[in-house]
């Protein structure tokens, strides 16, 4: 099986140095960012979520499906290079392994922070002030937007929705 990053064009190499912003939180590049080498911190409202230094990590992609701007800032903390990806919604509509790969890593951290959700609720069962869980739990699972979007036939031919 490829690697993610064998199926992203090579054009667009970017190079970023220690403390450099690749993207940053509430800015839009209006680019999906893959990994090639070096390692990033991940900080939402000045917390330090994650580090990351997996090579074909992604980020921007929630602001590419959301059509939204940068929910967190990825900065440089070892010289990095970064394979750039210019209008991200046509190039996942375009790429459909790939945008397979990013709906599978956002289903992933959905489905980490369900499971922290309840293992916090089950912890503070009992507390009043934690009952907020409840209500963020079930608009995580039955949130949907107000009306049908219909996907773009994809290249594959196999993608048609019925009317």
């Amino acid at each position: 099986m490829p690697s993610i990053l064998d199926l992203i064009p090579n054009g667009d190499v970017r190079y970023f140095q220690p403390g450099e912003v690749v993207m940053e939180q509430d800015a839009n590049t209006g680019r999906l960012w893959f990994l090639i080498e070096g390692s990033v911190e991940v900080v939402k409202d000045g917390v330090r979520l994650a580090t990351v230094s997996q090579a074909g990590a992604v980020f921007g992609e929630l602001s590419a499906l959301l059509d939204c701007n940068h929910t967190a800032t990825v900065r440089a903390l070892h010289p990095c290079a970064f394979r750039a990806v210019e209008n991200p919604r046509e190039f996942l509509a375009a790429s459909p392994l790939v945008c397979l790969h990013v709906c599978e890593l956002v289903a992933r951290r959905l489905d980490g922070l369900n499971k922290y959700l309840v293992d916090v609720q089950e912890q503070f069962k009992g507390d009043d002030h934690i009952g907020m869980v409840d209500g963020v739990l079930r608009t995580l699972m039955h949130r949907h937007p107000l009306q049908r979007i219909r996907p773009a036939q994809s290249n594959t031919g196999q993608d048609k929705m019925p009317n």
